[in-house]
């Protein structure tokens, strides 16, 4: 049966221009109701009007879906609950939210001012966890909610200069993982979408030819897939120029070394504590101390 998003109704915020337009309108084409969400302001988050969400919202219409614009900053308290309300007031229900919204403020680190860094993390992460909290009571009235939140290769691997960005980023991929457990008696669904894509954000990066191969909308498709009644949960779905993957934390099993091993023990042994052969994803912290207290009841090598 084909993906569909009849009666369901979707908030994306950042929704303006770049990805999140591209997921507004991929959304919109499989039936859902879309709130495009948009600040309308600068690559840094300065600024704003609605003229963004307000063409998005247009290009729905005309294309016979239904839509509504938004300006609120997702980092606002107020801005948030009028978000979720003026949703709520025009369609009674909020099945989806795709938190997408971000800015760049790029910096070497020596070179970065905090308040650069405070910005960053503020819309990033703080702009996904406000939008969540709003809408997080409603999806558990329903039994039903999706959370596509958005993360970075940076936040996973590094990038020279952001670790602003970074920093925002792998901590949303720690508060999805924490998420899912909280959402799962209530069927709603926490995912992470992690795009290569020509936006603004990235336009200046890239030649044309690449910016060609990496159209936002060819990120869209799994983002729908995320925010899906067959959605998994947890899980980090990396998306570029129509090749999906996916990407999770894995740790290696380990050595027992015993209480009394020293710095030159673990020196001496460190191949082996990073023996990635045996590496496995755990679906919660817990299964990580289990793991140590099985393997402390081990003869230890040192012994």
């Amino acid at each position: 049966m084909a993906i569909s998003f009849k009666d369901k109704v979707a908030i994306v915020t950042g929704a303006g221009g770049g990805l999140g337009r591209a997921h507004a309108l991929h959304l919109a084409k499989l039936g859902a109701k879309v709130v495009v969400n948009d600040l309308g302001g600068s690559l840094d988050g300065s600024g704003g009007n609605s003229e963004a969400s307000e063409k998005v919202v247009a290009e729905i219409i005309a294309a016979g879906g239904q839509a509504i614009a938004n300006g609120a900053s997702v980092s606002d308290d107020a801005g948030v609950a009028h978000l979720v309300k003026q949703t709520q007031d025009k369609w009674g229900r909020i099945d989806v939210l795709i938190a997408n919204a971000g800015i760049l403020r790029d910096k070497s680190f020596g070179k970065m001012e905090l308040k650069d860094f405070t910005a960053v993390m503020d819309v990033h992460l703080m702009g996904t966890v406000k939008p969540c909290k709003a809408v997080w009571e409603i999806m558990k009235a329903q039994s039903y909610g999706r959370i596509v939140v958005t993360t970075s290769s940076t936040g996973m691997y590094g990038n020279f200069g952001q670790t602003n960005y970074g920093s925002a980023k792998a901590s949303l991929i720690g508060f999805m993982n924490s998420l899912k457990l909280e959402g799962a008696k209530d069927n709603i669904k926490v995912n992470a979408i992690c795009p290569v894509a020509a936006t603004r954000m990235t336009e200046a990066l890239m030649p044309p030819a690449i910016l060609e191969m990496l159209k936002p909308e060819f990120v869209s498709p799994a983002v729908a897939y995320l925010a899906s009644d067959e959605a998994p949960t947890g899980v980090i779905l990396t998306a570029a120029a129509g090749v999906f993957a996916a990407a999770q934390l894995v740790e290696t099993d380990g050595v027992n070394l015993g209480t009394q091993a020293s710095a030159d023990d673990i020196a001496a042994h460190f191949a082996e504590i990073c023996d990635w052969s045996s590496a496995k994803h755990y679906g919660q912290g817990g299964e990580q101390s289990a793991k140590f207290l099985a393997r402390s009841q081990e003869k230890p090598v040192l012994g």
